[in-house]
């Protein structure tokens, strides 16, 4: 069987399961499969597939029947210009997120030294991203999950950062007395209720505990800003990913802690994603 067929075989499976993107996937999985890039498999689809190799890649195609994500599959995800490692123990990064890192490396001047707190850091994604753009920052990245604190601090060391950075597991309330120039967080949002909504490869595979925002969506970023009020310097910003439709809820407690909001950032869907507030005293 050369790759051409089993790619064909495969789609058919996937499609048949309505499983987006099934020819995308199959390539993907099959480039993982004989380590090449997508580029390569396309222009060598006459080539033949060994039993190993067939063995491994219907493994992995068993998985994405199962709505298992493609990321978790083959270990990593593409964000902002770098690949980083992921598995079920941390969110799988999304294009949506890149926004927040756009904002923030936008407000952090170019030679600035800022001390940066990433709250909920995950994979370190958010962090990781700003420090490879601002070289003079230094981060800090909590979780209150050590698997994911693991797994960040694994994508600290491939990308040369681990100098610049480092990853404890914490919850936002054990952080006490340093001063940050700016705090980054793509918090946890979804209404608890809600999550039994999502789509089948998000609330199946991914983790709970970067999911769910309590019965209003706005427990844990009620806490992000309480502590940020305390945790940031004067003038020092907080940039944060939202959901759309807690935006006012979320306005009042900026209110409530001296925070002036500066700025709304929408996605490519014209959804209110991301917040730019600036502590006040």
């Amino acid at each position: 069987m050369n790759y051409i067929e089993i790619l064909n075989k495969s789609q058919k499976e996937l499609k048949k399961l309505k499983i987006p993107s099934p020819s995308l996937d199959c390539e993907i999985l099959l480039s993982k499969v004989l380590n090449v890039k997508r580029e390569y498999l396309l222009t060598h689809l006459d080539k033949k597939i060994n039993e190993e190799e067939k063995n491994l890649f219907i493994k992995y195609i068993n998985r994405r029947k199962k709505k298992e994500p493609i990321a978790y599959i083959v270990g990593y995800k593409e964000f902002w210009k770098y690949n980083f490692k992921v598995n079920k123990n941390v969110l799988i990064p999304r294009p949506d997120t890149e926004i927040l890192v756009e904002e923030t490396i936008a407000n952090i001047p170019i030679n600035s030294s800022f001390r940066i707190l990433d709250v909920g850091t995950g994979s370190g994604c958010i962090l990781l991203s700003v420090l490879q753009e601002r070289k003079k920052c230094l981060g800090i990245g909590i979780d209150i999950s050590n698997q994911a604190i693991k797994v960040a601090k694994y994508n600290a060391k491939i990308q040369h950062l681990e100098n610049r950075c480092k990853f404890y597991q914490a919850d936002i309330d054990n952080i006490c007395s340093s001063k940050y120039d700016l705090i980054t967080s793509n918090p946890p949002y979804i209404i608890k209720n809600k999550i039994r909504n999502l789509e089948e490869d998000v609330k199946s595979f991914e983790p709970k505990l970067a999911l769910d925002g309590g019965n209003d969506g706005i427990s844990v970023i009620k806490l992000l800003i309480n502590k940020s009020s305390i945790l940031l310097k004067k003038n020092g910003k907080m940039i944060i990913e939202i959901e759309n439709k807690l935006l006012f809820k979320i306005k009042k407690l900026l209110i409530k802690k001296n925070f002036y909001l500066e700025k709304i950032t929408k996605d490519l869907t014209n959804r209110n994603r991301c917040i730019t507030c600036i502590k006040l005293v």
